[in-house]
């Protein structure tokens, strides 16, 4: 039997917004993010340094309540983690979404769903993880 897998906890959260360019304002020059990545002109990544919120653009696919949350990020040490996640998740029945892969930015991730439907990450994010 597998063990399941230790996480660093929730520092990662990805919103949809509407008003994308006011909240990379607001979160930029109000509350002293920095930016660590915008890969064009509709998703940003900022971070306070020992965490990482994600801003994407609209609102596509959301339930009618108008939701925000895109997704929750559980960090991970290292990415031979996010894959020992997967295989304890196999284990254990639950249904994986989305198959761990590595991102060209040097993240590995896995998605999941929890019983309310919320979207869940494991993430392995260089930056923050070896904080």
């Amino acid at each position: 039997m597998i063990d399941r897998p230790k996480h660093l906890g929730l520092r990662h959260v990805a919103l949809f917004t509407k008003a994308f360019d006011e909240m990379k304002r607001f979160y930029v020059d109000r509350l002293g993010f920095e930016v660590e990545w915008e890969p064009d002109a509709d998703n940003i990544y900022l971070t306070s340094g020992s965490d990482n919120l994600a801003l994407h653009r609209g609102n596509t696919g959301r339930d009618a309540d108008g939701g925000r949350l895109d997704h929750l990020g559980l960090l991970v040490r290292g990415p031979g983690d996010v894959d020992r996640w997967a295989a304890y998740f196999d284990e254990h029945g639950v249904a994986v979404k989305d198959r761990p892969r590595s991102h060209r930015d040097g993240a590995r991730s896995l998605y999941l769903l929890d019983p309310d439907g919320n979207t869940i990450q494991v993430l392995y994010h260089p930056p923050i993880s070896d904080l």
